[in-house]
Parts: C-alpha cells; sequence; structure tokens
C-alpha cells in the first residue's frame, strides 16, 4: 500500500462535463447553430467543433463576430436554456462514467466538476447523480479566465486544499476531452488524461490518453499516476 505522504497515491479526480462526463457536445452544437440560423447567419460545424471546450463567452464572441448583433450576455442564456431544456429531457452520459464516479465514492477519493458551462447548467446534471458525488462545482462563471487558462483547474485545486493543505498537484488526476480542457489542466500542474470525443486531441507527452472510461476502475487511475512518476 502506497505510504500516506506519497506524492503518487491517488488524492482527487477532476471531472470535465461536456464530453467527458456527459455527451452534450450535440446539445451545444445543435443550440448554436439554432440561434445562427434564426438570425439568417451560417455557423457550420467546423465552427461548433473549433469551439469545443472553450470557455463560454469566447464561443458568444465567435458568433458575434460572424454577424450576431447580439449581447454576450443574450446569446449565453439563449444557448444555455436550448442545451438545458435539452438535458431536462435526457442526459446522455458517457460511457463508463458514471461507475467510474461510483467507484471513486466508494473508495473514498473525492471528485469535483471543473466545467465551462455555467452553474444552471452544471447542477442539473450533478443533482441526477447520487448525492455527495462532487464534493463542489467550478462552472465558467465561476471564473475569470476560462479554459484553456488554468484558472479552473487552480481554483479546484485552492478548495482541495482547504480540507488538505499538503495535496500533492500531481496526486489529482483530470479527465478530458478537448483541446482547451486539456491545456487547462495540465498547465495547472494536475496528472491530466485526454479521452478524446468530439474532436482529436494531440498527443503531448504530459498528457495520457484513454479511447473511453468504459471499464476503467480506480487501479487504472493509480496506474495512471504511477506512469508520470516514470516520466519525472
Amino acid at each position: 500500500m502506497a505510504a500516506p505522504t506519497d506524492p503518487f497515491r491517488l488524492r482527487a479526480v477532476l471531472w470535465d462535463m461536456d464530453g467527458t462526463l456527459v455527451d452534450t457536445e450535440p446539445y451545444w452544437i445543435a443550440a448554436e447553430r439554432s440561434l445562427m440560423d434564426r438570425h439568417g447567419l451560417r455557423w457550420t460545424m467546423e465552427d461548433s467543433e473549433a469551439m469545443v471546450g472553450q470557455a463560454l463567452p469566447r464561443v458568444a464572441a465567435a458568433m458575434q463576430v460572424r454577424g450576431l448583433d447580439l449581447p454576450i450576455r443574450t446569446i449565453l442564456d439563449t444557448v444555455i436554456g436550448d442545451v438545458l431544456a435539452a438535458v431536462r429531457r435526457e442526459i446522455p452520459w458517457r460511457p463508463g462514467a458514471r461507475e467510474l464516479l461510483d467507484q471513486l465514492r466508494d473508495a473514498g477519493v473525492p471528485c469535483a466538476l471543473v466545467t465551462m458551462s455555467e452553474a444552471v447548467l452544471a447542477r442539473a446534471v450533478a443533482d441526477q447523480l447520487p448525492a455527495g458525488t462532487f464534493d463542489f462545482l467550478v462552472t465558467g462563471d465561476m471564473v475569470t479566465h476560462g479554459k484553456p487558462h488554468p484558472e479552473p483547474y487552480e481554483q479546484a485545486l485552492e478548495r482541495l486544499r482547504r480540507t488538505a493543505p499538503e495535496l500533492p498537484t500531481p496526486a489529482v488526476i483530470a479527465l478530458e476531452d478537448s483541446i482547451p480542457g486539456v491545456e487547462s489542466a495540465r498547465s495547472s500542474g494536475v496528472t491530466t488524461i485526454a479521452i478524446p470525443h468530439v474532436v482529436p486531441v494531440p498527443h503531448h507527452p504530459d498528457v495520457q490518453q484513454w479511447e473511453t472510461l468504459a471499464g476503467s476502475t480506480v487501479d487504472d487511475l493509480q496506474r495512471a499516476l504511477r506512469a508520470r512518476a516514470a516520466l519525472s
């Protein structure tokens, strides 16, 4: 058994939401295109894919560049409202995500959600999981700089250290599916695992890649930490 002070003993897991925990990227794509269509503007699949994982104000700004003459907040409220309505009809969980969360809860490993979705949407998803699944949420409306900036993960680390002041950064794993999310997590110093979904994630020596969370276990996460230790 790993020693309590072992910097590569799994201490917490930070979860991205859209594309990692839930397959909501199609909801976002449909909501973006619907809004642009209503204003007679073109928004392609390539446009949506380029925005996957980005901070939502950046997505809204890109829509403005394409001619959408609405305030950022109005764009966000409209798109988030459409996605929230879709989530309330059906939450499309990603394969293996809930099962891994169950294992982590049983093992006493803290988990948090670190998402660029705003709190109203993140809570709608988190509330469909057993109470206590996530210790806290870090959402897009809680940070000044969204992904790919490290601030969302740095804020999560700060929250974790309120109860574990000596927490080693490498002992925390982030699960991400997008290029901005992976960069945000990696640059914060946490051990980062990419599970690409809608768009490919380029390989990086500091980032491990898994094809899926289906069948993954707490032991697999611990092995990922050991793999990072071997490269340090």
